[in-house]
């Protein structure tokens, strides 16, 4: 017997619809993706997670980490203003460890698409009060900074499903 199989994605429900038709039985399967955890907010196809404590990026990382993700990698103008309607300061997945002004992701891609505050980043000006400025966070208003990663935020987690 023959098989079609149609994908399609509903980004108004946020769901991934797998259609599977079966000539001459008519078999239709819904397969959707799974749901997020409690207190995780769906966005195309990944789950966010915005915390309500705050410490360092490497805290924030490891939490993240042992829920399954990581955190958050910005890779549109959509994702970009969806973590922004979280309206707190916090972390992202983005740092220049490696070499100063070389920012990349927690995976290792280097950074395409930013969304810094004018000015920045710009690693505290050479600031010695303000010491090394090598983690990224997001503001409230929807800016990138580039601050201490031992300064205390939030931090948002993102699963990929």
């Amino acid at each position: 017997f023959k098989s079609q199989f149609f994908c399609s994605r509903n980004f108004h429900q946020n769901s991934l619809i797998l259609l599977h038709v079966v000539n001459n039985f008519g078999v239709i399967l819904y397969l959707t993706e799974k749901p997020c955890g409690k207190g995780w907010k769906r966005f195309g196809g990944s789950c966010y997670f915005l915390s309500n404590d705050t410490a360092s990026w490497e805290t924030g990382r490891d939490y993240c980490r042992n829920s399954g993700g990581d955190l958050v990698i910005v890779n549109s103008k959509e994702e970009q203003k969806f973590i922004a309607g979280f309206k707190r300061g916090s972390w992202i997945g983005l740092s220049d460890h490696e070499k100063e002004g070389i920012w990349k992701w927690v995976d290792g891609s280097p950074l395409t698409l930013s969304f810094w505050t004018p000015g920045q980043p710009n690693n505290g000006a050479n600031n010695p009060v303000l010491g090394q400025q090598n983690c990224g966070e997001i503001f409230s208003k929807g800016k990138w900074n580039d601050v201490s990663c031992n300064n205390k935020l939030h931090w948002i987690c993102e699963e990929m499903n």
